[in-house]
């Protein structure tokens, strides 16, 4: 389809009615432009999202006016601007407190698999044809009109993430676009992968290797949130990409079966407890994870063992055992751990629903006895207090957290009871 044809333009729907196309802050950058001589239509996501009826986060206008351009356009209608990524061709206009990027029309000079050079263009179509699938390079001028250069709109309404013109050229601008093919079918596909487009992953295999950590993690974590994460980690494994990533055996069924445990509770989709899921079954695999992907702090530590042995060692959950649980874990993990438990052993649902309705309602009370309650009874301040601390907890804990009289005779008798003296 190109912007010349009267019949594609016919045949495209209107996004007139879109609310992002009448903001203020919308109409001001495309109106600064339009002042100064130049076009700009919102492209990719905004306009993706728009039709298939999903929530629009963010704008990304295309114009041809190059970066410079750009900038004294909307300096003279008042609008500042932070130069984000000029070598690119990208500004960020900022308009009524919102910030939206506006970038040149492009054409790659030349790629190395994880960045390219750039120059600028005029031509749309040029512009369209750098983009990675068919369903990201749709535009959407000021007034709703699409325009579609690479058949993207058919690709969209048949939810069939394609490849723009040769797929192993477009992975081997970038080899990051291998990860983006599996999560953008997870999170708009329906039906089986693309043939061609899964045969050109899986020859461009080897170029991963020359991605970031810090790149392959980010992606990762935004696939496995997906809707059809379970099918597109399928493939994946089909074409033996994951092994290579995590740097262990990837273990499907036991997502599947996290993911669906999730549904039922009508939870969030949790990143680190399906990545938990597909790779990590002993307590190494947590380090040889998170080290591979360059996990955040948080991160690893909000991931868990997930197997038969880690849900055993949980015993058996009464509401006693519950409310252990949760103290000892918090409420975030405990939630992880039910979840397992559902997963890896079906037939003790029962428990796991207990220990995910402690953890998400109850809430943990705090020891009732301080260092300085020891203090005053003649204890040295440090190791001594620590030490009768942890064991007065542990006792508190194994006794379901009864109330304790702070009187000096009821802590000496309880000290001594639970020191054994």
């Amino acid at each position: 389809m190109t912007e010349n044809s009267d019949t594609s333009r016919s045949a495209l729907p209107s996004l007139a009615g879109a609310a992002w196309l009448s903001e203020p802050a919308t109409r001001a950058v495309l109106a600064a432009l339009t002042s100064a001589g130049f076009e700009g239509r919102v492209v990719g996501g905004s306009v993706r999202n728009t039709l298939m009826g999903i929530a629009v986060s963010d704008l990304d206008i295309a114009t041809p006016a190059t970066p410079d351009a750009v900038v004294r356009a909307c300096a003279a209608a008042g609008l500042a601007t932070v130069p984000t990524g000029l070598e690119h061709g990208t500004v960020t206009v900022v308009a009524r407190h919102t910030p939206i990027e506006v970038t040149t029309l492009r054409r790659d000079v030349s790629t190395d698999g994880r960045r390219a050079t750039v120059a600028f263009t005029t031509d749309w179509a040029e512009d369209a044809r750098r983009r990675d699938f068919t369903m990201n390079a749709l535009y959407c001028d000021g007034d709703g009109r699409l325009f579609d250069y690479v058949g993207g709109y058919d690709d969209l309404v048949a939810r069939r993430v394609r490849f723009i013109g040769d797929a192993d050229q477009r992975i081997a601008e970038d080899y990051l676009r291998i990860l983006r093919f599996f999560r953008f079918h997870a999170a708009y596909a329906s039906g089986p992968p693309d043939p061609a487009a899964m045969a050109a992953c899986a020859r461009g295999l080897g170029g991963i290797a020359r991605l970031s950590a810090e790149r392959i993690r980010a992606e990762l974590v935004k696939l496995l949130v997906t809707p059809g994460v379970v099918g597109a980690v399928r493939a994946m494994v089909d074409i033996g990409l994951l092994t290579g990533l995590l740097g262990v055996a990837p273990r499907p069924d036991v997502m599947e079966s996290v993911v669906a445990a999730e549904v039922r509770a009508a939870l969030a989709s949790d990143p680190m407890l399906r990545l938990s899921a597909l790779a990590i079954a002993t307590d190494d695999d947590i380090d040889r994870v998170a080290d591979r992907l360059r996990l955040s702090n948080d991160e690893r530590k909000a991931l868990l063992v997930i197997d038969n042995a880690a849900v055993h060692q949980l015993g058996l959950i009464d509401a006693r055992n519950a409310r252990r649980i949760a103290y000892r874990n918090g409420p975030e993990k405990s939630r992880r751990l039910a979840l397992a438990l559902e997963a890896i052993e079906p037939s003790r649902a029962a428990e796991a629903v207990r220990l995910l309705a402690t953890a998400t309602t109850w809430r943990a009370p705090k020891l009732p006895i301080v260092g300085a309650d020891l203090i005053g009874l003649g204890m040295k301040p440090g190791r001594e207090v620590g030490h009768v601390l942890a064991e007065l907890e542990r006792w508190w804990v194994e006794h379901d957290f009864p109330p304790v009289e702070p009187t000096r005779a009821k802590l000496e008798a309880l000290v001594a009871g639970v020191l054994g003296k």
